[in-house]
């Protein structure tokens, strides 16, 4: 039960580290950076992981202590039981709820927080079940479960940090999103060629860089109108969109 008051503790840090990253995430962009700060959402989630790894380590740490040096266990009161059952459930709709908002928003540390939160009554299933076989006499399993929801932070936490990471190296959209744009642009004009496209993470936001053939026999002004059909679709109908550039090369037909 101590273990996953400490858990819960960090939950606290955690999700203030993600108020202040979306905050700043949301800023305009300035001189300094011109392409925004979305990837304020990527640092925090790093500094969160980073944060969730030492939690793990301490309750992990703290149940082998007493495994290791036969630490005289004490059987948890009834009272523990409600509070873990109470933890369970109020963790599992903060679970719910958070990632609502984060789908709404389409927050990567909103996301992980919501993931968290999951962790976390998952860490209190745990409890429970320490406390409970503690009471039936098998006080062992209660540092044992330690172990176990120190397992699963640490597991969360690294998740966290590929996950963050992966956003801070423009790593490319997936294979179903791609497929989908690449449809979306071909319907646009039935008289274009894409020759390449490039899409790339930026936080929580999607860079696109499209090259198109265009008939080189057409005016500047006509192709220039293609273009700019081609970039307000894409940016209307993705809102995770931030920009849409695109390079155009004419095309003997």
């Amino acid at each position: 039960m101590v273990s996953d008051a400490i858990h819960s503790l960090s939950d606290v840090f955690t999700s203030l580290l993600v108020i202040i990253g979306l905050v700043i995430s949301k800023k305009a962009p300035d001189k300094k950076h011109p392409y925004g700060h979305e990837r304020m959402e990527s640092v925090i989630a790093v500094i969160l992981s980073f944060m969730l790894f030492i939690t793990g380590c301490i309750v992990g740490f703290t149940g082998l202590n007493v495994i290791i040096n036969h630490d005289i266990l004490l059987i948890p009161s009834s009272l523990a039981l409600v509070a873990a059952i109470i933890s369970i459930l109020v963790k599992e709709l903060m679970y719910r709820y958070t990632i609502i908002i984060a789908k709404k928003l389409n927050s990567p540390s909103i996301q992980a927080d919501a993931w968290h939160h999951r962790s976390d009554a998952l860490s209190s299933v745990g409890s429970f079940i320490g406390i409970f076989f503690s009471r039936l006499g098998i006080p062992l399993l209660d540092p044992i479960c330690s172990i176990l929801i120190c397992i699963l932070i640490i597991k969360s936490s690294i998740e966290i940090f590929m996950n963050a990471t992966s956003q801070m190296l423009d790593t490319s959209c997936d294979d179903e999103f791609t497929k989908k744009l690449l449809k979306t642009i071909s319907d646009t004009h039935e008289n274009i060629v894409i020759n390449e496209l490039k899409t790339r993470m930026f936080g929580n936001k999607i860079y696109i860089d499209l090259e198109i053939g265009i008939d080189g026999n057409i005016n500047l002004k006509d192709a220039n109108k293609i273009v700019l059909n081609i970039h307000n679709i894409v940016e209307e109908k993705y809102k995770e969109v931030k920009h849409c550039n695109i390079h155009t090369v004419p095309i003997n037909k």
